[in-house]
């Protein structure tokens, strides 16, 4: 059988108190498996303001009406209000996530500071993120986080090497088409990473002849024949919340194509780790998306 990661993306506390248990529930309806990546520190989802110069930012914004997914408290978090913690409030949907039966993993500690500040970043600003998440990861759940999937996608050369060093058991941090290890600068990273396969629903809503209404379907037709397994990156503020019937969708509709929906682990379990071939790693634009993310490249030989 074919399966199909849900990977749930938690970007905020209105995420996680509202848009994961919503999900949870829905999952549980459909007797479905997902992980999910919490954002461990403060939200600051309003200083992502600054993305206002990148190239297709305020097309996003448009496309995808923020303002109706997030909110306006939200989107004033880190600026004209004071950024919740999200780990110390969000503490009792988190572990109510991992005790109803999911995975739950690392998304980031600051989302906001490390999708705009990770590429620029040095070894010590990175290394002090990503352990201030394994720690209050640790505090949270009393036990040591196996899975680490980027905010936004984006990592560096040390967050890479980190993975590693850290202990994850495996990875999602980056767009691809099949797992691999990475190797960066001719340097091989031995822990797995399982790349988001297809786009994101923000990424197709308002492209040519996509809406909201139909946009569960221009995804399926994208697994309609394929024989592979996929990593589908959904997000608690999108389909936890607004979109909840569009996941919905999407969950009968790839039951319906054969797909068995699992987590991470899942697929992590049956994998011969060492097996896996080395790609190189790049950073490119995604249709749909304003930034640089971290891509699979060509296959190492």
């Amino acid at each position: 059988m074919k399966r199909l990661v849900l990977k749930v993306d938690v970007d905020t506390l209105k995420g996680t108190l509202e848009g994961v248990p919503r999900l949870v529930s829905l999952f549980q309806k459909h007797q479905v498996g997902a992980t999910f990546l919490f954002s461990l520190g403060p939200d600051h989802t309003g200083r992502a303001i600054k993305r206002a110069f990148r190239p297709g930012f305020f097309q996003k914004v448009r496309r995808t009406n923020v303002t109706s997914h997030y909110g306006y408290k939200t989107l004033l978090y880190g600026t004209l209000l004071p950024g919740p913690d999200i780990g110390v409030r969000g503490e009792a949907a988190m572990r109510a996530t991992r005790d109803a039966g999911f995975e739950c993993g690392i998304h980031c500690w600051d989302h906001v500071t490390w999708q705009d500040g990770v590429m620029q970043a040095d070894a010590a600003w990175t290394r002090i993120q990503m352990t201030r998440a394994i720690e209050r990861f640790q505090s949270v759940f009393q036990y040591a986080p196996q899975v680490h999937g980027a905010a936004g996608w984006q990592m560096n050369v040390h967050a890479l090497r980190l993975t590693q060093q850290l202990g994850f058991a495996y990875c999602s941090d980056g767009r691809g088409t099949r797992p691999h290890r990475p190797m960066v600068r001719a340097e091989p990273i031995n822990t797995p990473q399982f790349p988001t396969t297809l786009p994101t629903l923000d990424e197709l809503i308002g492209t040519p002849r996509v809406t909201e209404r139909n946009v569960a379907e221009s995804l399926l037709a994208l697994t309609q024949n394929s024989h592979t397994d996929h990593v589908y990156t959904l997000h608690a503020e999108l389909e936890g919340l607004k979109l909840l019937d569009v996941m919905e969708r999407l969950i009968i509709g790839w039951k319906d194509q054969g797909y068995r929906l699992v987590d991470l682990a899942s697929i992590a379990r049956f994998t011969d780790h060492a097996s896996l071939p080395h790609y190189v790693v790049e950073w490119a634009e995604i249709p749909g998306r304003s930034g640089t993310l971290l891509t699979q490249g060509a296959q190492y030989t």
